[in-house]
C-alpha cells in the first residue's frame, strides 16, 4: 500500500489519517478496550517485539515529543474511560482525542455521559468539545450485542448542530473525516459508525489519490454508470449494506437502479442530497435501506425528517428488518435469511 502497489484499506487510511495529524505538530489521544492493535487486529499502531517485548509505535515517530502521541488499551469501563477522555477534548481542543468502543454496542455503558455531557454541554454550559468517537457497527449475525451502536440514540439526540454523526463506507472517507476533525476551528463531538467486515472486504478500498486530492463528501453519487434518465428506481442508504446492495443489483443485472450513500447523517446534508437527487426524474421512487429494525437506525428520524416525499417531489418508502425490541437476532442463520430478504425488497427481486 505505501508503494502504490495496492490501493489502502481501512487500517491503513485510519493511520495515515493519524500519522498527518500527528506531523501537522497536534496532540493524538487515543484509547478505548484494544486501540494499539484495533479490536479486528486491522490497526497495527503499536507493534511487540518478540523476543525482549520492546513496543515500538510508528506514529511517535512523526512527533516532535514522544508525549504527542498517546495510544491506551482501557479497560471495560465505558463510563469512566468515555468521561475521562470528553474531559480531556476539553483541555485540549486543537488536538484530536478519540475514544474507541470494542462493538459499537459497548457504548451502552457509557451513555449517561452521552446524554448529559456530549450531547448537551454547549446547550447548557457552552461548552465546546472536538471527542472523536469510533463505534463498530453492523449486522453480521453476531447477535443483539455485537451488531448495533444506537444509531438511532445518536440522531434523537441531534438537535441544534450539537453534534456530528457519520457512517464512512471508504476509507478515504474515514481519512478525511478525522483529518476534517483536527483541523475544523468548528468543534463539535463526532460520531463515528465504523466498519467491522468492511476492514478486509475487496471492494472497500481507496486509491492514493483519493486521500491525496479531495474531501470528505456526505453524500456519494451512484457508481454504476447507468444513465439517469433510464433510473427507475433510487436506493438511499448508509454503512456496509452498500456493498451487499452492490453486489445483488450486479448480479440480477438491474441497470435502472441508483444507490446513493448518505455518509453524514447529522447535520444532514439536505442540499447536498437534492442536487444529487435532481438529477433523476421526479416521478422516480426513493427507498430508505437499512439493515436495523423499523424502529431502529436512521429510518425513524429519516420518515421524521421527509414524510411520505423526499424535498416534496419523490415518493419515499423504508426497506427494514421488522420492528424489535432486540437489536439482532441471536440466530446466524435468521440473520442470513432476513438479510436476503431486505435486498431482495430493494431490488424488487422475487
Amino acid at each position: 500500500m505505501g508503494t502504490g502497489d495496492l490501493p489502502f484499506d481501512w487500517g491503513m487510511a485510519e493511520l495515515a489519517a493519524l500519522g498527518s495529524v500527528v506531523a501537522d505538530g497536534r496532540q493524538l489521544r487515543f484509547s478505548g478496550q484494544d486501540v494499539r492493535r484495533g479490536t479486528f487486529s486491522h490497526r497495527h499502531a503499536a507493534l511487540h517485539d518478540a523476543r525482549d517485548g520492546r513496543v515500538w509505535i510508528g506514529l511517535q515517530d512523526l512527533a516532535t515529543r514522544p508525549e504527542q502521541v498517546e495510544l491506551h488499551n482501557s479497560p471495560l469501563s465505558e463510563i469512566g474511560v468515555l468521561g475521562f477522555e470528553y474531559g480531556y477534548s476539553l483541555d485540549r481542543p486543537h488536538g484530536l482525542t478519540i475514544w474507541e468502543a470494542q462493538f459499537g454496542d459497548f457504548v451502552n455503558v457509557a451513555q449517561v455521559i452521552i446524554d448529559q455531557f456530549i450531547s448537551s454541554a454547549e446547550d447548557k454550559w457552552k461548552r465546546l468539545s472536538g471527542l472523536v468517537m469510533l463505534l463498530p457497527h453492523g449486522f453480521e449475525g453476531q447477535g443483539p450485542e455485537h451488531s448495533s451502536a444506537r444509531l438511532e440514540r445518536f440522531l434523537t439526540l441531534a438537535a441544534e448542530d450539537n453534534m456530528q454523526v457519520a457512517v464512512p463506507t471508504t476509507p478515504a472517507q474515514h481519512f478525511h473525516l478525522l483529518r476534517r476533525q483536527s483541523l475544523r476551528r468548528w468543534k463539535k463531538p463526532l460520531v463515528v459508525m465504523t466498519p467491522k467486515s468492511l476492514l478486509r472486504h475487496k471492494d472497500a478500498v481507496s486509491p492514493a489519490g483519493d486521500f491525496t486530492g479531495g474531501r470528505f463528501h456526505e453524500v456519494l453519487v451512484d457508481q454504476s454508470g447507468a444513465e439517469p434518465s433510464g433510473v427507475k428506481r433510487v436506493l438511499l442508504c448508509s454503512g456496509k449494506i452498500y456493498y451487499e446492495l452492490e453486489s445483488v443489483r450486479k448480479e440480477s443485472g438491474r441497470d435502472d437502479v441508483a444507490i446513493l450513500r448518505l455518509e453524514q447523517l447529522y447535520p444532514f446534508p439536505a442540499a447536498e442530497l437534492q442536487q444529487e437527487l435532481s438529477t433523476y426524474g421526479k416521478d422516480v421512487p426513493v427507498c430508505w435501506v437499512q439493515e436495523e429494525p423499523r424502529n431502529m437506525g436512521a429510518w425513524p428520524s429519516i420518515r421524521i425528517r421527509f414524510g411520505d416525499s423526499i424535498f416534496g417531489s419523490h415518493s419515499l418508502t423504508g426497506v427494514t428488518r421488522n420492528e424489535s425490541a432486540s437489536p439482532a437476532t441471536g440466530s446466524g442463520r435468521s440473520h442470513k435469511i432476513e438479510q436476503q430478504a431486505i435486498l431482495k425488497q430493494a431490488l424488487e427481486i422475487a
